[in-house]
């Protein structure tokens, strides 16, 4: 298997994946829109590297020659010799539109075109292309170096050459794939993380137990590592929010539809852990 990869967005997961598939000895093209995203991801890389050799857990001398075998970049032509593109950019349809358009115009015929996307159809970013075979969702978990799993999405015209190359692909950087196989929004796991989460949400905004209880309740009671509340401060509020309405609005279901404490929080600002507050204060 040919092994070059370029990863489009440089934030926590873009930064993720490529640090990942470099260790696991692809040439990695990582690339963003400017100089300060691509330092912040790729010191984010070296910082992450330096971790697991101090634990002992990777030798000096390969996270080196690791970090050598990612370029960072601004230029998108960058990404045209590359066998695989995933894109790790914002959860927002026009932006990956806009991407994936693009991208169908750079890359090799026989490019696997594959989005970490987490709630959006795959069939809607595949339609702007020329090539909807050869798109795939790869969705990745946060952080990626330490999270197992891969959902694999087929999406309405995925080609089954398309689906295997990105499982092999998957899991040559050491991540076990589940395929999802309708492409319904939200995947499996968004789904079921967002139906627990506004469930757990809507218990707490009605004053039934607190955030703490009820996050105890799924980890002693379902052997859950986390509690959906606790979850959801480390995910972000907004990006939950984001899915949750996602979901929502594609498939009408009203388990899916975000209790108004979510929207009430984001709009103040208590989105979790990056902004110290969230359903708990950290």
């Amino acid at each position: 298997m040919a092994r070059k990869l370029a990863v489009i967005g440089a934030g926590l997961m873009g930064s993720g994946i490529a640090q990942v598939s470099a260790q696991a000895g692809w040439d990695v093209v990582l690339r963003d829109v400017t100089d300060e995203a691509l330092t912040r991801g790729t010191d984010g890389i070296k910082a992450s590297y330096e971790k697991f050799v101090s634990k002992g857990k990777l030798a000096a001398d390969d996270a080196e020659a690791a970090l050598g075998r990612i370029t960072a970049t601004t230029d998108l032509d960058a990404v045209a010799d590359a066998d695989i593109v995933v894109e790790a950019v914002f959860e927002k349809l026009e932006i990956k539109h806009e991407i994936f358009r693009t991208l169908d115009k750079l890359v090799r015929d026989d490019a696997v075109l594959a989005s970490n996307t987490s709630a959006i159809p795959i069939t809607k970013i595949a339609a702007v292309t020329e090539r909807p075979e050869r798109v795939v969702g790869a969705h990745f978990f946060s952080p990626v170096p330490m999270m197992q799993l891969c959902e694999l999405v087929r999406g309405y015209k995925t080609s089954d050459e398309t689906l295997a190359r990105a499982k092999e692909f998957a899991e040559s950087v050491g991540k076990t794939c589940i395929v999802v196989n309708r492409d319904v929004a939200g995947f499996v796991t968004t789904r079921l993380i967002s139906a627990l989460v506004v469930e757990a949400a809507k218990l707490y905004e009605s004053g039934v137990a607190t955030a703490e209880d009820i996050d105890i309740a799924c980890k002693l009671g379902f052997g859950h590592a986390m509690g959906p509340l606790a979850t959801a401060d480390l995910t972000g509020v907004d990006i939950l929010l984001h899915a949750t309405s996602n979901i929502y609005t594609e498939s009408q279901d009203e388990k899916f539809a975000p209790p108004e404490l979510m929207r009430r929080m984001v709009d103040a600002g208590d989105i979790g852990r990056k902004s110290g507050q969230g359903f708990y204060k950290h």
